[in-house]
Protein backbone atom coordinates (compact mmCIF):
# COMPACT_ATOMS: atom_id res chain seq x y z
CA UNK A 1 0.00 0.00 0.00
CA UNK A 2 3.02 1.99 0.83
CA UNK A 3 4.23 1.54 -2.72
CA UNK A 4 1.51 2.73 -4.30
CA UNK A 5 1.39 5.90 -2.47
CA UNK A 6 4.32 6.35 -3.06
CA UNK A 7 3.68 6.52 -6.83
CA UNK A 8 0.80 8.43 -6.76
CA UNK A 9 2.55 10.94 -4.72
CA UNK A 10 5.28 10.83 -7.35
CA UNK A 11 2.37 11.26 -10.25
CA UNK A 12 0.59 14.20 -8.17
CA UNK A 13 4.06 15.75 -7.36
CA UNK A 14 5.15 15.56 -11.07
CA UNK A 15 1.22 17.02 -12.56
CA UNK A 16 1.70 19.89 -9.89
CA UNK A 17 5.77 20.70 -11.19
CA UNK A 18 3.94 20.21 -14.95
CA UNK A 19 1.74 22.96 -13.59
CA UNK A 20 3.87 25.51 -12.26
CA UNK A 21 6.42 24.96 -15.39
CA UNK A 22 3.32 25.66 -17.89
CA UNK A 23 2.89 29.06 -15.62
CA UNK A 24 5.99 30.21 -15.04
CA UNK A 25 6.38 29.32 -18.93
CA UNK A 26 3.28 31.66 -19.84
CA UNK A 27 4.25 34.43 -17.54
CA UNK A 28 7.79 34.86 -19.52
CA UNK A 29 5.96 34.65 -22.63
CA UNK A 30 3.48 37.56 -21.50
CA UNK A 31 5.96 39.62 -20.19
CA UNK A 32 8.02 39.09 -23.06
CA UNK A 33 4.95 39.40 -25.40
CA UNK A 34 3.52 42.70 -23.78
CA UNK A 35 7.33 44.73 -24.63
CA UNK A 36 5.96 47.89 -26.14
CA UNK A 37 9.11 48.94 -28.27
CA UNK A 38 8.56 52.96 -29.03
CA UNK A 39 8.30 54.36 -32.53
CA UNK A 40 11.46 55.39 -34.60
CA UNK A 41 11.61 59.52 -34.09
CA UNK A 42 13.78 62.26 -35.96
CA UNK A 43 16.39 63.73 -34.12
CA UNK A 44 14.93 66.90 -32.48
CA UNK A 45 16.09 69.38 -29.72
CA UNK A 46 13.30 72.07 -28.53
CA UNK A 47 15.17 73.59 -25.63
CA UNK A 48 14.12 74.40 -22.30
CA UNK A 49 11.12 76.34 -21.13
CA UNK A 50 10.87 79.57 -20.15
CA UNK A 51 9.45 81.40 -16.95
CA UNK A 52 7.85 84.59 -18.23
CA UNK A 53 4.97 84.81 -15.16
CA UNK A 54 3.12 83.55 -12.69
CA UNK A 55 2.14 79.71 -14.17
CA UNK A 56 3.09 81.30 -17.48
CA UNK A 57 5.85 78.90 -19.87
CA UNK A 58 6.82 79.65 -23.33
CA UNK A 59 9.44 77.85 -25.57
CA UNK A 60 9.57 79.32 -29.50
CA UNK A 61 6.02 79.90 -30.57
CA UNK A 62 4.38 77.32 -27.41
CA UNK A 63 3.22 78.60 -24.32
CA UNK A 64 1.44 77.40 -21.05
CA UNK A 65 -0.41 79.70 -19.06
CA UNK A 66 -3.27 79.32 -16.23
CA UNK A 67 -6.16 81.73 -17.03
CA UNK A 68 -8.27 83.46 -13.99
CA UNK A 69 -10.57 80.52 -13.49
CA UNK A 70 -8.07 78.31 -12.63
CA UNK A 71 -7.54 76.52 -16.20
CA UNK A 72 -4.58 75.70 -17.77
CA UNK A 73 -4.40 76.82 -21.77
CA UNK A 74 -1.44 75.47 -23.74
CA UNK A 75 -0.87 76.51 -27.48
CA UNK A 76 1.72 73.82 -29.48
CA UNK A 77 2.46 74.04 -33.27
CA UNK A 78 4.76 71.45 -35.14
CA UNK A 79 5.64 68.19 -36.17
CA UNK A 80 4.43 65.09 -34.44
CA UNK A 81 7.70 63.68 -32.33
CA UNK A 82 8.34 67.67 -31.81
CA UNK A 83 4.99 68.82 -30.12
CA UNK A 84 4.89 65.86 -27.83
CA UNK A 85 8.00 66.69 -26.15
CA UNK A 86 7.15 70.60 -26.55
CA UNK A 87 4.24 69.67 -24.42
CA UNK A 88 6.32 67.44 -21.87
CA UNK A 89 8.33 70.24 -21.26
CA UNK A 90 6.05 72.79 -21.03
CA UNK A 91 3.45 70.84 -18.54
CA UNK A 92 5.65 68.34 -17.07
CA UNK A 93 4.75 68.81 -13.39
CA UNK A 94 1.18 68.66 -14.55
CA UNK A 95 1.81 65.34 -16.33
CA UNK A 96 3.42 64.13 -13.77
CA UNK A 97 0.44 64.71 -11.27
CA UNK A 98 -1.62 63.51 -13.65
CA UNK A 99 -0.32 59.86 -13.56
CA UNK A 100 0.28 59.99 -9.39
CA UNK A 101 -3.73 60.31 -9.39
CA UNK A 102 -4.40 58.01 -11.60
CA UNK A 103 -1.91 55.44 -10.14
CA UNK A 104 -2.80 56.56 -6.31
CA UNK A 105 -6.78 55.89 -7.52
CA UNK A 106 -5.89 52.21 -8.59
CA UNK A 107 -4.02 51.74 -5.44
CA UNK A 108 -6.89 52.66 -3.49
CA UNK A 109 -9.34 50.04 -5.46
CA UNK A 110 -6.70 47.39 -5.89
CA UNK A 111 -4.39 47.68 -2.03
CA UNK A 112 -3.10 44.02 -2.72
CA UNK A 113 0.49 44.58 -4.51
CA UNK A 114 0.07 40.77 -5.32
CA UNK A 115 -3.03 41.63 -7.32
CA UNK A 116 -1.78 44.71 -8.77
CA UNK A 117 0.62 43.09 -10.14
CA UNK A 118 -1.47 40.49 -11.66
CA UNK A 119 -3.92 43.36 -13.26
CA UNK A 120 -0.68 45.19 -14.80
CA UNK A 121 0.84 41.86 -16.33
CA UNK A 122 -2.76 41.34 -17.78
CA UNK A 123 -3.12 44.68 -18.83
CA UNK A 124 0.12 44.40 -20.74
CA UNK A 125 -0.72 41.75 -22.36
CA UNK A 126 -4.07 43.10 -24.05
CA UNK A 127 -2.69 46.14 -24.83
CA UNK A 128 0.47 44.35 -26.32
CA UNK A 129 -0.63 44.99 -29.70
CA UNK A 130 -1.93 48.76 -29.33
CA UNK A 131 0.84 50.23 -31.05
CA UNK A 132 -0.42 48.81 -34.28
CA UNK A 133 -3.75 50.51 -33.54
CA UNK A 134 -2.41 54.23 -33.44
CA UNK A 135 -1.57 56.05 -36.16
CA UNK A 136 2.44 56.33 -36.38
CA UNK A 137 1.90 60.36 -35.68
CA UNK A 138 0.01 59.74 -32.42
CA UNK A 139 3.03 57.34 -31.35
CA UNK A 140 5.38 59.51 -32.08
CA UNK A 141 3.48 62.89 -29.88
CA UNK A 142 2.38 60.39 -27.26
CA UNK A 143 6.40 58.95 -26.81
CA UNK A 144 7.08 62.78 -26.86
CA UNK A 145 5.06 63.29 -23.82
CA UNK A 146 6.35 60.36 -22.07
CA UNK A 147 9.72 61.82 -21.87
CA UNK A 148 8.03 63.86 -19.01
CA UNK A 149 6.61 61.49 -17.05
CA UNK A 150 8.56 60.69 -13.35
CA UNK A 151 11.10 57.97 -12.95
CA UNK A 152 9.06 56.91 -10.09
CA UNK A 153 6.69 54.36 -11.86
CA UNK A 154 9.31 52.62 -13.77
CA UNK A 155 8.07 49.52 -12.31
CA UNK A 156 4.97 49.33 -13.58
CA UNK A 157 5.96 49.93 -17.32
CA UNK A 158 8.15 52.04 -19.47
CA UNK A 159 6.88 55.41 -19.15
CA UNK A 160 5.18 54.96 -23.41
CA UNK A 161 4.00 51.32 -21.82
CA UNK A 162 2.02 53.69 -19.49
CA UNK A 163 1.04 56.31 -21.52
CA UNK A 164 -0.49 53.94 -23.89
CA UNK A 165 -2.08 52.48 -20.95
CA UNK A 166 -3.83 55.41 -20.16
CA UNK A 167 -4.84 56.55 -23.46
CA UNK A 168 -6.74 53.06 -23.57
CA UNK A 169 -7.91 53.54 -19.85
CA UNK A 170 -10.91 54.76 -20.74
CA UNK A 171 -11.63 51.90 -22.93
CA UNK A 172 -11.32 49.49 -20.92
CA UNK A 173 -12.74 51.15 -17.94
CA UNK A 174 -15.70 51.13 -19.84
CA UNK A 175 -15.52 47.77 -21.32
CA UNK A 176 -15.41 46.36 -17.48
CA UNK A 177 -17.91 48.71 -16.11
CA UNK A 178 -20.64 49.07 -17.92
CA UNK A 179 -23.09 49.51 -15.01
CA UNK A 180 -21.86 52.79 -13.55
CA UNK A 181 -20.23 53.85 -16.96
CA UNK A 182 -19.95 57.75 -17.42
CA UNK A 183 -23.25 59.45 -18.13
CA UNK A 184 -22.91 62.34 -20.67
CA UNK A 185 -25.89 64.16 -22.60
CA UNK A 186 -25.36 66.12 -25.60
CA UNK A 187 -27.39 67.96 -28.24
CA UNK A 188 -27.55 70.14 -31.31
CA UNK A 189 -29.62 72.61 -32.86
CA UNK A 190 -29.93 73.87 -35.89
CA UNK A 191 -32.28 76.45 -37.95
CA UNK A 192 -35.74 77.51 -36.27
CA UNK A 193 -33.87 76.40 -33.04
CA UNK A 194 -31.44 78.50 -32.56
CA UNK A 195 -30.65 82.35 -32.50
CA UNK A 196 -28.79 82.56 -36.01
CA UNK A 197 -29.69 79.32 -37.64
CA UNK A 198 -26.73 78.02 -37.29
CA UNK A 199 -25.12 75.17 -35.38
CA UNK A 200 -25.47 75.18 -31.55
CA UNK A 201 -23.45 71.81 -29.71
CA UNK A 202 -23.51 71.50 -26.15
CA UNK A 203 -22.46 68.43 -24.00
CA UNK A 204 -21.51 67.27 -20.37
CA UNK A 205 -18.45 65.36 -20.16
CA UNK A 206 -19.66 63.38 -17.29
CA UNK A 207 -16.10 61.23 -16.53
CA UNK A 208 -15.43 61.40 -12.85
CA UNK A 209 -12.84 60.00 -11.26
CA UNK A 210 -12.14 61.76 -8.03
CA UNK A 211 -11.84 65.71 -7.37
CA UNK A 212 -8.43 65.39 -7.72
CA UNK A 213 -8.08 64.17 -10.97
CA UNK A 214 -10.21 66.99 -12.53
CA UNK A 215 -8.30 69.77 -10.41
CA UNK A 216 -5.74 70.83 -13.88
CA UNK A 217 -7.53 70.94 -16.69
CA UNK A 218 -6.10 72.09 -19.90
CA UNK A 219 -7.44 73.26 -23.28
CA UNK A 220 -5.55 72.30 -25.72
CA UNK A 221 -4.72 74.47 -28.94
CA UNK A 222 -2.80 72.48 -31.55
CA UNK A 223 -1.51 73.45 -34.57
CA UNK A 224 0.13 70.67 -36.89
CA UNK A 225 1.83 70.41 -39.89
CA UNK A 226 -0.36 68.16 -41.08
CA UNK A 227 -4.22 68.16 -41.04
CA UNK A 228 -6.49 71.31 -39.18
CA UNK A 229 -5.40 73.48 -36.61
CA UNK A 230 -8.05 72.48 -33.52
CA UNK A 231 -8.80 73.03 -29.47
CA UNK A 232 -10.05 70.13 -27.10
CA UNK A 233 -10.69 70.05 -23.73
CA UNK A 234 -9.21 66.96 -21.04
CA UNK A 235 -6.53 66.63 -18.94
CA UNK A 236 -2.49 67.00 -18.62
CA UNK A 237 -0.81 64.28 -20.65
CA UNK A 238 -3.97 63.21 -22.85
CA UNK A 239 -3.24 63.82 -26.56
CA UNK A 240 -6.99 61.96 -27.86
CA UNK A 241 -10.09 63.81 -27.71
CA UNK A 242 -13.32 63.78 -25.79
CA UNK A 243 -14.64 67.42 -26.76
CA UNK A 244 -13.19 69.60 -29.36
CA UNK A 245 -13.90 71.89 -32.63
CA UNK A 246 -11.19 72.71 -35.52
CA UNK A 247 -10.36 75.67 -37.33
CA UNK A 248 -12.57 74.62 -40.37
CA UNK A 249 -16.24 74.05 -38.03
CA UNK A 250 -15.88 70.39 -37.85
CA UNK A 251 -16.89 69.28 -33.57
CA UNK A 252 -16.74 66.28 -31.80
CA UNK A 253 -18.14 64.51 -28.63
CA UNK A 254 -18.19 61.25 -27.25
CA UNK A 255 -20.91 59.70 -25.46
CA UNK A 256 -20.22 56.19 -24.00
CA UNK A 257 -22.70 53.17 -24.53
CA UNK A 258 -23.45 49.33 -23.35
CA UNK A 259 -20.56 47.19 -24.65
CA UNK A 260 -19.75 43.46 -25.29
CA UNK A 261 -16.50 43.31 -23.43
CA UNK A 262 -13.29 43.48 -25.40
CA UNK A 263 -11.02 40.77 -26.32
CA UNK A 264 -8.34 42.56 -27.53
CA UNK A 265 -6.61 46.04 -28.13
CA UNK A 266 -8.55 47.96 -30.82
CA UNK A 267 -7.78 51.73 -32.07
CA UNK A 268 -8.83 53.83 -28.00
CA UNK A 269 -11.91 55.92 -29.24
CA UNK A 270 -10.46 59.01 -28.15
CA UNK A 271 -7.68 58.68 -30.52
CA UNK A 272 -10.13 58.01 -33.13
CA UNK A 273 -12.08 61.34 -32.71
CA UNK A 274 -8.91 63.19 -32.48
CA UNK A 275 -8.12 61.58 -36.13
CA UNK A 276 -11.29 62.52 -37.20
CA UNK A 277 -10.68 66.15 -35.59
CA UNK A 278 -7.46 66.77 -37.31
CA UNK A 279 -8.21 65.39 -40.90
CA UNK A 280 -11.97 66.03 -41.41
CA UNK A 281 -13.89 68.56 -42.79
CA UNK A 282 -16.81 67.32 -43.33
CA UNK A 283 -19.57 64.55 -41.95
CA UNK A 284 -18.94 62.41 -44.51
CA UNK A 285 -14.92 62.29 -44.32
CA UNK A 286 -16.05 62.03 -40.49
CA UNK A 287 -17.77 58.73 -41.33
CA UNK A 288 -15.26 57.24 -43.26
CA UNK A 289 -12.66 57.85 -40.77
CA UNK A 290 -14.47 56.04 -38.26
CA UNK A 291 -15.71 53.18 -40.47
CA UNK A 292 -11.92 52.49 -41.51
CA UNK A 293 -11.14 51.71 -37.62
CA UNK A 294 -12.28 48.91 -35.28
CA UNK A 295 -12.92 50.00 -31.47
CA UNK A 296 -13.45 47.41 -28.29
CA UNK A 297 -15.96 49.48 -26.86
CA UNK A 298 -19.07 51.13 -27.87
CA UNK A 299 -19.13 54.95 -28.32
CA UNK A 300 -21.55 57.64 -29.75
CA UNK A 301 -19.30 60.21 -31.87
CA UNK A 302 -21.71 63.06 -32.56
CA UNK A 303 -19.74 65.55 -35.09
CA UNK A 304 -20.86 69.01 -36.60
CA UNK A 305 -19.93 70.39 -39.51
CA UNK A 306 -20.03 73.75 -40.65
CA UNK A 307 -19.41 72.94 -44.08
CA UNK A 308 -22.54 70.85 -43.83
CA UNK A 309 -24.69 72.49 -41.62
CA UNK A 310 -25.79 70.06 -39.62
CA UNK A 311 -25.05 67.02 -37.04
CA UNK A 312 -24.99 63.48 -37.11
CA UNK A 313 -24.24 60.40 -34.81
CA UNK A 314 -21.92 58.21 -35.72
CA UNK A 315 -22.64 54.74 -33.64
CA UNK A 316 -19.85 52.40 -33.12
CA UNK A 317 -19.69 49.26 -31.16
CA UNK A 318 -16.84 46.55 -31.64
CA UNK A 319 -18.95 44.61 -34.45
CA UNK A 320 -20.41 47.52 -36.80
CA UNK A 321 -21.09 51.00 -37.33
CA UNK A 322 -24.73 52.89 -37.85
CA UNK A 323 -25.29 56.47 -38.55
CA UNK A 324 -27.83 58.45 -37.30
CA UNK A 325 -28.84 61.15 -39.88
CA UNK A 326 -32.33 63.14 -39.29
CA UNK A 327 -31.52 66.39 -40.59
CA UNK A 328 -33.98 67.80 -37.97
CA UNK A 329 -33.31 70.93 -35.91
CA UNK A 330 -33.09 69.00 -33.22
CA UNK A 331 -30.47 66.18 -32.07
CA UNK A 332 -30.29 64.74 -28.53
CA UNK A 333 -27.54 62.00 -27.33
CA UNK A 334 -27.35 60.30 -24.06
CA UNK A 335 -25.90 56.86 -23.82
CA UNK A 336 -27.75 54.65 -25.98
CA UNK A 337 -27.57 53.82 -30.05
CA UNK A 338 -31.00 55.23 -32.10
CA UNK A 339 -29.56 54.27 -35.43
CA UNK A 340 -30.95 51.54 -37.81
CA UNK A 341 -28.13 49.11 -37.35
CA UNK A 342 -28.93 49.45 -33.08
CA UNK A 343 -32.73 49.22 -33.23
CA UNK A 344 -32.94 45.57 -32.66
CA UNK A 345 -29.50 45.20 -30.82
CA UNK A 346 -30.44 43.50 -27.55
CA UNK A 347 -27.70 45.03 -25.76
CA UNK A 348 -28.97 48.02 -26.67
CA UNK A 349 -32.73 47.16 -26.10
CA UNK A 350 -31.00 46.14 -22.68
CA UNK A 351 -29.32 49.24 -21.94
CA UNK A 352 -32.50 51.76 -22.93
CA UNK A 353 -34.30 49.64 -20.04
CA UNK A 354 -31.89 49.44 -17.55
CA UNK A 355 -29.86 52.70 -17.35
CA UNK A 356 -30.22 55.90 -16.52
CA UNK A 357 -29.54 57.11 -20.11
CA UNK A 358 -33.45 56.99 -21.38
CA UNK A 359 -34.52 59.62 -18.65
CA UNK A 360 -31.58 61.80 -19.26
CA UNK A 361 -32.92 61.95 -23.31
CA UNK A 362 -35.92 62.38 -22.21
CA UNK A 363 -35.58 65.45 -20.37
CA UNK A 364 -33.12 66.72 -22.74
CA UNK A 365 -36.03 66.43 -25.55
CA UNK A 366 -38.54 68.15 -23.24
CA UNK A 367 -36.15 70.62 -22.66
CA UNK A 368 -36.00 71.61 -26.08
CA UNK A 369 -39.38 71.04 -27.52
CA UNK A 370 -40.93 74.52 -26.70
CA UNK A 371 -40.98 77.18 -29.62
CA UNK A 372 -37.61 79.30 -28.66
CA UNK A 373 -34.62 79.73 -30.58
CA UNK A 374 -31.53 79.03 -28.39
CA UNK A 375 -28.47 80.63 -27.94
CA UNK A 376 -25.83 80.31 -25.68
CA UNK A 377 -26.84 81.00 -22.63
CA UNK A 378 -29.87 79.11 -22.97
CA UNK A 379 -27.60 76.10 -23.61
CA UNK A 380 -26.04 76.75 -20.46
CA UNK A 381 -28.69 76.77 -18.69
CA UNK A 382 -30.01 73.25 -20.00
CA UNK A 383 -26.79 71.79 -19.08
CA UNK A 384 -26.91 72.87 -15.86
CA UNK A 385 -30.46 71.08 -15.57
CA UNK A 386 -30.60 68.78 -12.58
CA UNK A 387 -34.63 68.42 -12.34
CA UNK A 388 -36.75 65.28 -13.78
CA UNK A 389 -39.27 65.34 -16.12
CA UNK A 390 -41.60 68.18 -15.68
CA UNK A 391 -39.41 69.65 -13.18
CA UNK A 392 -39.41 67.01 -10.56
CA UNK A 393 -37.10 66.48 -7.82
CA UNK A 394 -34.61 64.35 -8.36
CA UNK A 395 -32.38 65.33 -5.65
CA UNK A 396 -28.50 66.26 -6.03
CA UNK A 397 -26.33 64.17 -8.20
CA UNK A 398 -28.81 62.29 -9.60
CA UNK A 399 -27.33 60.05 -12.99
CA UNK A 400 -31.12 60.98 -13.93
CA UNK A 401 -30.29 64.36 -14.36
CA UNK A 402 -28.73 65.89 -17.51
CA UNK A 403 -26.57 67.37 -14.65
CA UNK A 404 -25.37 64.89 -12.33
CA UNK A 405 -22.96 67.31 -10.18
CA UNK A 406 -19.84 65.02 -11.73
CA UNK A 407 -18.86 66.45 -14.75
CA UNK A 408 -15.11 66.46 -15.34
CA UNK A 409 -16.44 69.64 -18.22
CA UNK A 410 -18.73 70.72 -20.15
CA UNK A 411 -18.51 72.75 -23.59
CA UNK A 412 -20.84 74.77 -25.60
CA UNK A 413 -19.59 75.13 -29.57
CA UNK A 414 -20.62 77.57 -32.63
CA UNK A 415 -19.43 75.84 -35.33
CA UNK A 416 -20.42 78.61 -38.01
CA UNK A 417 -18.29 81.01 -35.85
CA UNK A 418 -15.79 78.29 -34.84
CA UNK A 419 -16.14 79.63 -31.17
CA UNK A 420 -15.41 77.03 -28.11
CA UNK A 421 -16.71 77.58 -24.70
CA UNK A 422 -15.38 75.68 -22.02
CA UNK A 423 -16.98 74.94 -18.32
CA UNK A 424 -15.01 76.35 -15.13
CA UNK A 425 -15.17 75.23 -12.17
CA UNK A 426 -17.31 73.67 -10.28
CA UNK A 427 -18.84 71.27 -12.52
CA UNK A 428 -20.48 73.34 -15.24
CA UNK A 429 -21.49 75.56 -12.49
CA UNK A 430 -18.56 78.27 -12.93
CA UNK A 431 -18.35 80.94 -15.77
CA UNK A 432 -17.93 79.57 -19.50
CA UNK A 433 -15.28 80.79 -21.34
CA UNK A 434 -15.39 81.24 -24.82
CA UNK A 435 -12.63 81.26 -27.67
CA UNK A 436 -12.19 81.91 -31.02
CA UNK A 437 -9.97 79.53 -32.86
CA UNK A 438 -9.61 82.31 -35.79
CA UNK A 439 -8.20 84.34 -33.78
CA UNK A 440 -6.29 82.20 -31.55
CA UNK A 441 -4.70 80.50 -34.37
CA UNK A 442 -3.76 83.69 -36.45
CA UNK A 443 -2.55 85.66 -33.34
CA UNK A 444 -1.31 82.86 -31.16
CA UNK A 445 -3.00 84.54 -28.29
CA UNK A 446 -6.48 83.51 -26.44
CA UNK A 447 -8.77 86.54 -24.68
CA UNK A 448 -11.37 86.10 -22.67
CA UNK A 449 -14.00 88.63 -23.90
CA UNK A 450 -16.29 85.64 -24.80
CA UNK A 451 -18.35 85.13 -21.38
CA UNK A 452 -21.54 83.19 -20.42
CA UNK A 453 -22.29 83.86 -16.24
CA UNK A 454 -22.14 81.27 -13.64
CA UNK A 455 -24.76 79.46 -12.06
CA UNK A 456 -26.33 81.04 -9.10
CA UNK A 457 -26.63 77.53 -8.12
CA UNK A 458 -23.02 77.59 -7.52
CA UNK A 459 -23.18 80.23 -4.27
CA UNK A 460 -26.61 78.76 -2.63
CA UNK A 461 -27.39 77.10 0.56
CA UNK A 462 -28.72 73.80 -1.36
CA UNK A 463 -24.90 73.30 -3.32
CA UNK A 464 -23.22 74.46 0.29
CA UNK A 465 -25.22 71.35 1.52
CA UNK A 466 -24.19 69.06 -1.58
CA UNK A 467 -20.79 69.82 -0.86
CA UNK A 468 -21.27 68.41 2.92
CA UNK A 469 -23.43 65.38 1.63
CA UNK A 470 -20.87 64.34 -0.99
CA UNK A 471 -17.86 64.41 1.77
CA UNK A 472 -19.90 61.90 4.21
CA UNK A 473 -20.75 59.80 1.59
CA UNK A 474 -17.26 59.42 0.98
CA UNK A 475 -16.50 58.59 3.95
CA UNK A 476 -19.17 56.34 4.61
CA UNK A 477 -18.04 54.74 0.72
CA UNK A 478 -14.68 54.12 2.25
CA UNK A 479 -15.84 52.81 5.22
CA UNK A 480 -17.68 49.86 2.43
CA UNK A 481 -14.62 49.81 0.37
CA UNK A 482 -11.42 49.86 2.45
CA UNK A 483 -12.60 49.80 5.84
CA UNK A 484 -12.06 53.04 7.10
CA UNK A 485 -13.04 53.51 10.74
CA UNK A 486 -16.50 55.02 10.88
CA UNK A 487 -19.24 55.72 13.37
CA UNK A 488 -21.72 58.58 12.52
CA UNK A 489 -23.90 59.59 15.63
CA UNK A 490 -27.66 60.30 15.38
CA UNK A 491 -27.02 64.26 15.04
CA UNK A 492 -24.74 62.89 11.90
CA UNK A 493 -27.04 60.97 10.25
CA UNK A 494 -29.53 63.35 10.47
CA UNK A 495 -27.83 66.19 8.90
CA UNK A 496 -26.25 64.45 5.98
CA UNK A 497 -29.79 63.23 5.37
CA UNK A 498 -31.47 66.35 5.46
CA UNK A 499 -28.48 67.91 2.88
CA UNK A 500 -29.82 65.81 0.36
CA UNK A 501 -33.09 64.27 1.71
CA UNK A 502 -34.63 63.84 -1.93
CA UNK A 503 -32.02 61.61 -3.85
CA UNK A 504 -32.48 58.28 -3.00
CA UNK A 505 -28.65 57.83 -2.81
CA UNK A 506 -29.12 59.54 0.39
CA UNK A 507 -30.69 56.22 2.07
CA UNK A 508 -29.13 53.27 0.04
CA UNK A 509 -26.08 54.59 1.18
CA UNK A 510 -26.84 54.85 4.86
CA UNK A 511 -28.32 51.39 4.28
CA UNK A 512 -25.21 50.13 3.43
CA UNK A 513 -23.50 51.59 6.55
CA UNK A 514 -26.07 49.88 8.94
CA UNK A 515 -25.81 46.64 6.51
CA UNK A 516 -21.98 46.85 7.66
CA UNK A 517 -22.57 47.54 11.28
CA UNK A 518 -24.34 44.25 11.42
CA UNK A 519 -27.65 46.27 11.87
CA UNK A 520 -29.97 44.91 9.72
CA UNK A 521 -33.45 46.17 10.37
CA UNK A 522 -32.25 49.73 10.00
CA UNK A 523 -30.66 48.82 7.09
CA UNK A 524 -33.86 47.55 5.79
CA UNK A 525 -35.69 50.67 6.83
CA UNK A 526 -33.35 52.79 4.93
CA UNK A 527 -32.80 50.69 2.10
CA UNK A 528 -37.02 50.80 1.79
CA UNK A 529 -36.98 54.83 2.23
CA UNK A 530 -35.02 54.57 -0.89
CA UNK A 531 -37.60 52.94 -2.64
CA UNK A 532 -39.54 55.54 -2.21
CA UNK A 533 -37.54 58.55 -4.60
CA UNK A 534 -36.55 58.38 -7.66
CA UNK A 535 -33.93 55.90 -8.27
CA UNK A 536 -31.60 56.07 -10.74
CA UNK A 537 -32.52 52.88 -12.88
CA UNK A 538 -34.10 49.90 -13.33
CA UNK A 539 -31.05 48.00 -12.21
CA UNK A 540 -30.65 49.72 -9.20
CA UNK A 541 -34.03 49.21 -8.03
CA UNK A 542 -33.19 45.35 -8.26
CA UNK A 543 -29.71 45.90 -6.58
CA UNK A 544 -31.68 47.39 -3.88
CA UNK A 545 -34.36 45.10 -3.43
CA UNK A 546 -31.30 42.12 -3.76
CA UNK A 547 -29.83 44.22 -0.80
CA UNK A 548 -33.18 44.27 0.90
CA UNK A 549 -33.65 40.36 0.62
CA UNK A 550 -29.91 39.76 1.68
CA UNK A 551 -30.81 41.49 5.04
CA UNK A 552 -33.77 40.22 5.89
CA UNK A 553 -31.89 36.80 5.90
Amino acid sequence: MTKWIKIVFKAILGIFELFIGFLVVLVIYIILSSRISPPEVPTVNIGKRVQVGKNHYTLGNNWLKKNDHGIWEMYIEGEPYERGLIYGELAKELVQKQERVFVDQIDQFVPSNVWQQFLRLMLDFFNKDLPDNIPLENQQEIYGISKAFSDDYDYISSKYGRILNYHAAHDIGHALNDYSMVGCTSFALKGRKTENGQLLIGRNFDFYVGDEFAEEKIVLFIKPTKGHSFVSYSWAGFTGVASGLNEKGLSVTINASKSDLPTSSKTPIALLVREILQYASTIEEAIAIAKNKSTFVSETIMVSSKKDGRAVLIEKSPSKTGVLDTNQDVLVCANHYQSDAFIHDEINIDNIKESDSRYRFSRMNQLLQYNHRYGVEDAAKILRDQKDLNGGNLGMGNPRAINQLIAHHSVIIQPALTRFYISTNDYQLGEFIGYDLTKVFKTRKTDDTLRIAADPFLKSKEYSNFKYFKKVKKKITDYRMFNAPLNLSTTEIQKFISSNSNYYGTYDVLGDYFALKGNNSKAVEYYKKSLTKKVVSESTVKEIKAKINYCKK
